[in-house]
């Protein structure tokens, strides 16, 4: 029942920008954290970003600060991520996640999961 759908995903150049987003559905509780994590090919899924539920904390990896913006509109269920200055190292399976506990940088504690958008940069 529960369904997070991540979109947005594409080929761009290195220095281009991609706006994902991430629409959830059946989420019966609101109070709950949307994240974004990442897997390359042959390696283990990471950690990217997440925002708490009413928006006034959002935590970063350090790859991606400064250039990626995590974001949501509860009205809509959908969060995004901005993802700006992309470099060939961004390529990654991109999937957004739903955590009722409030959000955490560790991947077992997140509860539902998109099924991911894939996202590859060119050098």
């Amino acid at each position: 029942q529960v369904q997070l759908v991540d979109s947005g995903g594409g080929l761009v150049q290195a220095g281009g920008s991609l706006r994902l987003s991430c629409a959830a559905s059946g989420l019966t509780h609101k109070s709950y954290a949307m994240g974004w994590f990442r897997q390359a090919p042959g390696k283990e899924r990471e950690f990217v970003a997440y925002i708490t539920w009413g928006g006034a904390r959002t935590v970063y990896a350090d790859s991606v600060k400064g250039r990626f913006t995590i974001s949501r509109d509860n009205a809509k269920n959908t969060v995004y991520l901005q993802m700006n200055i992309l470099k060939p190292e961004d390529t990654a399976v991109y999937y957004c996640a739903a955590d009722r506990s409030g959000g955490s940088a560790k991947i077992y504690e997140w509860d539902y999961w998109g099924q991911g958008t894939q996202v590859t940069v060119s050098s």
